[in-house]
């Protein structure tokens, strides 16, 4: 009962300590609402209100017909110029995408001969215009067929395609990002809590009055496990119910009480890697140093901002033993594709296994860092 007590007395004293550092307090809430709402809705990978030009030589009643095809909201409405002025355009910037329509377009068409239609696409906005352009050249070819053949309706064709698209029917890039914003600050705030909270405790000087107080090694390193994970865990858990759920409007598929348990085992490995890292730094700028050459590399490999599956197989192989990739897996396994238990519950033994793993190892520097300052 006294390292129970022990321990949870610590945590309280972590939480005091958080409470008092303004910049991380500030950062944690900023971190679980305005920046999740921003990324989700600033950040897609949909053609929206995408600028158009037309370079309408054939002025004919087709082109006439593909311009006011072109759909809303993917684009603005097309703007018709000159050859000379669609190129000063392009260069300064005022249209994404341009279409010249060549003279005598309508009577080759009739003709039963194959035109070119030429579309210059700015690839600065790279996601934007590969997709732009593939709208446009659904929308051509289809406007094409209607002049053509006259009214679709009753026409056949020899092979029909029919998509469905999984656990997101609408393909709203905003329900992948707002998700992947909260993975990735779980990941990068969770060791640079508990990092920072070793380093201030060494700086303040603190630490050497714990050292002389009847307290083990391992109740400190747990009291500060428990104590940063407890923070970070609520703020998940009101940015998947109030930020995303409510504000965002984005349906959660899955058993949120799942998904929190499962970021419990990954907070059980974060923190501990934070303790172990904290051992290893001696001031704050070391330990945003160090972030960058661990912390932003996991979540790059962790399947959050590109699939696992794309990147190369030796690489595959290394990001296997990435605990963040785990993570990332069964979030989406669990709020996205309503997996149960049954499913995820391989991932959420593996990242607990590292978390043992990692929270052995720091408790072995941090009682010899505790016996080389005795």
């Amino acid at each position: 009962m006294n390292r129970i007590r022990h321990i949870f007395w610590l945590g309280i004293k972590e939480l005091f300590s958080l409470k008092r550092d303004i910049v991380l307090l500030v950062l944690v809430i900023y971190s679980f609402t305005l920046a999740v709402y921003v990324e989700a809705t600033g950040i897609t990978g949909q053609v929206h209100n995408a600028s158009i030009a037309v370079v309408d030589e054939d002025q004919s009643r087709l082109s006439k017909q593909i311009m006011d095809a072109v759909p809303k909201p993917f684009f603005r409405d097309p703007v018709m110029v000159s050859a000379p002025a669609a190129a000063n355009g392009m260069d300064d910037g005022d249209y994404m995408f341009v279409l010249n329509i060549p003279k005598g377009f309508e009577q080759d068409i009739l003709a039963g001969r194959k035109p070119e239609i030429l579309v210059d696409v700015d690839a600065t906005a790279v996601n934007q215009a590969g997709k732009g352009a593939g709208y446009l050249q659904e929308l051509i070819n289809d406007e094409v067929a209607n002049f053509v053949l006259g009214t679709p309706e009753g026409i056949e064709p020899p092979v029909k395609l029919v998509s469905h698209m999984a656990f997101n029917p609408n393909a709203i890039s905003m329900w992948f990002t707002s998700l992947a914003s909260v993975i990735d600050k779980v990941v990068m705030l969770t060791v640079i809590l508990t990092g920072a909270a070793l380093i201030r405790e060494r700086e303040h000087g603190t630490i050497e009055h714990l050292m002389v107080m009847p307290l083990t090694p391992w109740e400190i390193v747990l009291s500060k496990v428990w104590a940063n994970g407890l923070v970070i865990l609520l703020g998940v858990a009101f940015a998947i119910l109030l930020v995303i759920h409510r504000v965002l409007s984005v349906p959660v598929a899955g058993s949120v009480p799942l998904y929190l348990c499962g970021t419990i085992i990954f907070l059980f490995f974060a923190t501990a890697f934070g303790v172990f890292i904290g051992t290893i730094v001696r001031s704050m700028p070391q330990l945003g140093l160090l972030t960058i050459l661990m912390i932003l590399p996991m979540m790059l490999l962790s399947g959050g901002k590109t699939p696992v599956e794309n990147q190369p197989d030796w690489m595959q192989d290394i990001t296997f033993f990435l605990p963040s990739r785990h993570y990332v897996s069964f979030s989406q396994s669990i709020l996205l594709r309503d997996a149960g238990i049954d499913v995820v519950w391989p991932e959420f033994l593996i990242v607990a296994v590292m978390g043992l793993f990692f929270f052995g190892l720091s408790l072995i520097l941090f009682r010899r860092s505790m016996d080389v300052g005795k």
